[in-house]
C-alpha cells in the first residue's frame, strides 16, 4: 500500500487550513463545480467564528497511486494536547511560516515538540504574494530557530518550498511558476517515508482521538501501530497493566477527503477510525486478545491555569437555560476530560462546583463559550495558576509572549508589563514603524492584561503567548485597578439612572436590562467598589412632562466578549454564563455579606 502520513503545523493564522482546501480542490476531493465553504477543515461553528483549528481533523487525499493522510493542527498552544497526541500519529510534517511575520511563538512550541519525535520538517513559506513579505530573512530565522531548537543535521538539511496556500500554488523560488500544488505533493512523496509497520503481527493501535456520534456511539481515532484491523474483529482494551474491556470492531473506517468512509480491513501504517467499544478512551491501546504490553503514549504537558465552574445561584438563574443543575455539569466536564486529555476535572469542597484546569484562558473560554451554547447555566470564577513544588521551591508558570506594536506604543507596553513582573528579554525594529518586543513574564499576571494592552496601543498590536516554564514565584502582581459599579436592588435598568451615574464610570448594560443586587453594572471611576441605583426613574409633576426622557442620549456601553470577562473579574467576582447573557456578578450578593467578607480578609492580612 502506497501511504504517506503528515501533519500540516505552524502558529495560529500561517494558513494551514486554507492551504489543506487548495490540496482537496487539486486532488479531486472536490468537483469542479461543486460549492464548497471555505477552510472546510474548520468544522465547528466556534471554530468558523474565531478563523481558527480548534481540533485537530485527519483527512485523506489521493495524489496519483499514493494515499496521503493529512492531519490539520491548532496553531494555539492552549489546545497543545491536540498537536503532542497527533505527531505521534505521522511520519512527516509540513511546517508553514508566513512570509512577512517569519516564526512565532507557536511556531517554536509546535516544530519543538516534532523535533523531539525526531520528524523532519518540509518547510513552506507561505502568503509569499504578501507585499510585505521577506522571504529571505525569514528563512534565515527559520534556520535560526531548527539550530535554538536544537535539531540533528538530517532534520537542518530541510528542503523549502514558496507558496500561496490561497492561490493553490507551490515553488521551489519565490518567483514562481505560480501553477499548482504539484512540488509540494511530489516533495511530500520524496521526502516523507512511508509508514515502518509491522503488518504480520498482531493487530495494536493507541487511540488518539475520541469522537461522539449520536448513531455509532464512540468513535475513536488513531494509527495502526502493527498488524491488521479487520470488520467485526475482536479486540480488547489495554491500558496501563490491565484490560479496561473487551468488544468487537462493529464499525472499521478510514479517512477519504472530508469523509468517513467504511471498510472492511485496514493494516499497519494506516489512520482510521473505530466504532464499538464502550470504555476506551484517549491514549488506550486497542489490540487483538494476544498482545500482552500497552503501547507508550506520547506525556503530555500538564495544565497550567485553572478556574472553578459552578452552578448558577443568581436571582434570574434558570429562566434562560435548560441545563442547570450540578449533576448535568458535572456529566458534560467528565465527558470533555475523556476526549480531551489536555483538561482535568477535580472536585471542591463545594458540591455544586468543580475545578477545570487547562492549557490557558482560549482554552477554558471555548470550553465555556460551547457548553453555553448546549444550553448550559453556569458560574465561573477567575482563572488562577496552578502553583508547583520545583526541587523544594514554590514555582509558577511563566510565558514567552512576543509583542508586535507600533514604535510609539512601545513605551508604554513596556511599562505595563514591567508591572507584572515580566523581563524584557529582546527588542528590535521588525520594519514598517514596528516593534517587536520579547517578554518572559509570570502567567498569572498576565491574567486580564489582553483587553488593557489593546487599549493601550489603539486596537494595532499583536500579542502572542506560550509557555515557557516554571520558576520561583514572583511575588504579588498588582490586579485591576478599578471597583466596580454594583446594582443594589432588582429590576428593569431605566435610562434616566444610567445617565444620572455615567460621571461615575463605564456602564455594561443598557436601559431595560434585566439586573439584581450585587450584579456589576459598569466600572467605577475610582478604585472602590460603588452601589448604585439602577432603577430610579425620573420624578414626574405637573410641570415636567415623560416625554422629555426621550432626549436622553446615552453612551453605549462596554461589551465584553466571555474571555473578555473572564480576564476582568477579580477575585470576589464571578462570570454569569447562560445561551443568552453573560454578566459580572460579586460572589456574594448581599453587600453585608460582602463587607463581612471584605473585613475578614484585611484582618487575615495583616
Amino acid at each position: 500500500m502506497n501511504l504517506r502520513n503528515i501533519a500540516i503545523i505552524a502558529h495560529v493564522d500561517h494558513g494551514k487550513t486554507t492551504l489543506v482546501d487548495s490540496m482537496f480542490r487539486q486532488s479531486g476531493v472536490y468537483r469542479d463545480n461543486q460549492r464548497v465553504d471555505e477552510r472546510a477543515m474548520d468544522s465547528n461553528d466556534l471554530e468558523r467564528e474565531r478563523g481558527i483549528t480548534i481540533m485537530a481533523k485527519p483527512t485523506a487525499i489521493q495524489w496519483g497511486d499514493t494515499r496521503i493522510n493529512i492531519v490539520d493542527t491548532p496553531g494555539h498552544a492552549d489546545f497543545g494536547g491536540e498537536v503532542e497526541r497527533i505527531l505521534s500519529m505521522v511520519d512527516g510534517v509540513v511546517l508553514l511560516v508566513d512570509s512577512a511575520e517569519g516564526p512565532m511563538p507557536q511556531t517554536k512550541f509546535v516544530l519543538g515538540k516534532a523535533l523531539k519525535l525526531g520528524l523532519k520538517p518540509i518547510v513552506i513559506i507561505n502568503k509569499i504574494d504578501r507585499p510585505d513579505q521577506r522571504a529571505e530573512e525569514v528563512l534565515d530565522e527559520i534556520f535560526d530557530l531548527f539550530v535554538s531548537l536544537e535539531a540533528n543535521e538530517e532534520q537542518l538539511d530541510f528542503p523549502v518550498l514558496y507558496a500561496s496556500g490561497r492561490d493553490g500554488w507551490a515553488a521551489e523560488n519565490p518567483e514562481g511558476p505560480k501553477e499548482n500544488l504539484t512540488p509540494l505533493m511530489d516533495l511530500v512523496l520524496d521526502y516523507v517515508p512511508a509508514p515502518k509497520a509491522e503488518v504480520d503481527a498482531p493487530f495494536a493501535m493507541i487511540a488518539t482521538m475520541l469522537h461522539a456520534d449520536n448513531f455509532l456511539g464512540r468513535i475513536l481515532t488513531g494509527r495502526i501501530a502493527q498488524g491488521r484491523a479487520k470488520l467485526n474483529m475482536p479486540v480488547k482494551v489495554l491500558r496501563g497493566d490491565g484490560t479496561v474491556e473487551t468488544g468487537r470492531l462493529s464499525k472499521l473506517m478510514g479517512f477519504r477527503g472530508l469523509e468517513r468512509v467504511p471498510q472492511e480491513e485496514a493494516e499497519a501504517g494506516d489512520i482510521i477510525a473505530i466504532a464499538g467499544l464502550t470504555d476506551a478512551t484517549v491514549a488506550d491501546t486497542i489490540c487483538a486478545s494476544e498482545v500482552k504490553l500497552a503501547i507508550a503514549s506520547q506525556p503530555i504537558d500538564p495544565p497550567t491555569l485553572a478556574m472553578t465552574f459552578s452552578v448558577n445561584n443568581s436571582p434570574l438563574a434558570g429562566q434562560e437555560g435548560d441545563k442547570v443543575t450540578s449533576r448535568m455539569i458535572r456529566a458534560r466536564l467528565e465527558r470533555e476530560a475523556e476526549g480531551n486529555i489536555a483538561i482535568k476535572i477535580a472536585e471542591t469542597e463545594d458540591k455544586d462546583a468543580f475545578e477545570v484546569a487547562g492549557r490557558g484562558e482560549l482554552q477554558l473560554g471555548v470550553l465555556v463559550e460551547t457548553m453555553r451554547r448546549e444550553g448550559f447555566e453556569l458560574s465561573i470564577s477567575r482563572p488562577r495558576v496552578l502553583f508547583k513544588e520545583v526541587d523544594g521551591v514554590l514555582s509558577e508558570p511563566f510565558e514567552e509572549v512576543q509583542v508586535d506594536v507600533d514604535e510609539e506604543f512601545a513605551g508604554s507596553v513596556v511599562e505595563k508589563m514591567s508591572l507584572r513582573k515580566a523581563e524584557m528579554t529582546d527588542m528590535r525594529s521588525s520594519g514598517g514603524g514596528k516593534t517587536r518586543i520579547l517578554f518572559v513574564a509570570p502567567s498569572r499576571g498576565l491574567i486580564g492584561y489582553h483587553g488593557e494592552f489593546l487599549t493601550d496601543t489603539r486596537g494595532t498590536g499583536v500579542m502572542n503567548r506560550v509557555f515557557h516554564s516554571y520558576g520561583p514565584v514572583k511575588g504579588s502582581i498588582a490586579g485591576r485597578r478599578n471597583g466596580a459599579l454594583i446594582s443594589n436592588d432588582q429590576g428593569d435598568a431605566v435610562a434616566y439612572a444610567i445617565w444620572g451615574l455615567e460621571d461615575r464610570g463605564i456602564m455594561f448594560i443598557e436601559p431595560g436590562e434585566r439586573v439584581y443586587q450585587g450584579m456589576v453594572i459598569g466600572e467605577h471611576n475610582r478604585d472602590n467598589d460603588l452601589e448604585v441605583n439602577i432603577l430610579k426613574g425620573k420624578k414626574l409633576t405637573n410641570v415636567r412632562a415623560s416625554g422629555k426622557d426621550d432626549a436622553i442620549l446615552l453612551t453605549p456601553p462596554r461589551r465584553m466578549s466571555l474571555e473578555e470577562a473572564l480576564s476582568y473579574i477579580q477575585d470576589d467576582e464571578l462570570v454569569e454564563v447562560t445561551p443568552k447573557n453573560i454578566r459580572i456578578r460579586k460572589l456574594h450578593l448581599d453587600p453585608n455579606v460582602r463587607k463581612r467578607e471584605s473585613r475578614k480578609k484585611e484582618s487575615e492580612n495583616a
